[in-house]
């Protein structure tokens, strides 16, 4: 009698780690698969040494401070994350704001095709993309302007991993993924139609770093759009809640610091643009951008528990709990800064550089 509840026990197992990773898996099919989950480019028994040294970075505001630790501290980040962001959200790296009638996957395509309607391309003209990630957007937009997207990413994980999707997707031709650093790009000058950024350079130390390398190899004339992580407004740095959010975000997204909206505008005409749009798409009549975050806490919690009975069968990496369960942390403090209106993931501003 007692095997009939030992094999009922079994199959309720096994039943539920099936439904867990092939029902209840990536939101987007071509993602990766929670049994692929790794460290990117670190050794899967490396992985929890590289999360605790992550952490403990922001313990040490100094060497925040010393911006040639940056680079480095970035690409570990994404070493750490890839997988999960794949995985949990997409091959799409940023938010959008809702849209009536559509869904995440689409308001997320619409986002990245307006950014490249603001440049004015046309088929066959040299894009580049800043900070392209594993290039969800690069291939949005290079179907939606038959445009020649190059995609820069400081993470060789990233790369390999954006050209397996361009392949797949039948748009190696169109896009090009290229591992470097967007504050030393091994770019000529004068050499692409259009850039743009989806949410990447709030990574720079210095955004003016960035901005003069992105002016210096677009064309004369040629325009540049951007979609910064900013505090806003309502920010108030004297407001202890205010500042533990963003602090939160910032230690969950390797961010040396988030700058005021204010500043934007001023370092790009700083380094030489004409600054010719800016604005917020998180602002209203948008819908708001965190609702996919706070709608998402039950497949936070589901993926989590898949995460850690990944991690105790030995199929995922040592460490790879602590760094889902800092990310589950971060996307509810986003969801705050959201809800307070101190933080927009979308302020934008559109430059050119003049003739």
């Amino acid at each position: 009698m007692d095997t009939l509840p030992m094999l009922f026990t079994t199959a309720v197992i096994v039943g539920g780690l099936y439904w867990f990773i092939c029902i209840l898996g990536s939101p987007e099919r071509k993602g990766k698969r929670a049994i692929d989950l790794s460290g990117g480019s670190i050794d899967n028994d490396k992985v929890q040494d590289n999360y605790n040294k992550y952490w403990s970075f922001f313990k040490r505001p100094k060497e925040i401070e010393k911006t040639d630790n940056v680079p480095a501290f970035v690409d570990t980040f994404y070493n750490l994350v890839t997988d999960i962001y794949e995985w949990g959200w997409g091959q799409s790296f940023h938010f959008a704001p809702s849209l009536p009638g559509k869904s995440y996957l689409e308001a997320t395509q619409i986002h990245e095709e307006t950014a490249v309607d603001f440049l004015n391309v046309k088929a066959g003209d040299k894009i580049l993309d800043v900070g392209c990630g594993v290039g969800g957007p690069m291939r949005a937009i290079a179907s939606h302007s038959g445009a020649n997207i190059v995609g820069i990413t400081i993470n060789e994980y990233q790369v390999e991993r954006a050209r397996m999707h361009n392949k797949k997707a039948g748009l190696d031709t169109l896009c090009e993924v290229v591992c470097g650093n967007f504050l030393e790009m091994p770019f000529d000058d004068n050499s692409f139609e259009g850039a743009y950024a989806m949410e990447a350079t709030c990574h720079a130390p210095k955004l003016e770093d960035v901005y003069t390398e992105i002016y210096r190899v677009l064309k004369p004339g040629r325009l540049f759009v951007s979609y910064e992580w900013v505090t806003t407004e309502f920010y108030d740095a004297n407001n202890k809640d205010h500042v533990k959010i963003v602090q939160e975000v910032e230690r969950g997204n390797a961010l040396p610091g988030l700058r005021h909206y204010s500043d934007i505008s001023k370092i790009a005409k700083k380094v030489g643009f004409q600054v010719v749009k800016e604005k917020d798409f998180a602002k209203p009549p948008a819908g708001p951008w965190w609702t996919r975050l706070k709608m998402g806490r039950v497949a936070y919690w589901r993926n989590h528990v898949l995460v850690v009975i990944l991690s105790f069968l030995g199929i995922a990496p040592k460490g790879t709990v602590d760094v889902h369960d800092m990310l589950c942390v971060t996307a509810d403090y986003l969801t705050r800064g959201g809800e307070a209106k101190i933080f927009t993931p979308m302020h934008t501003i559109l430059c050119r550089k003049p003739e």
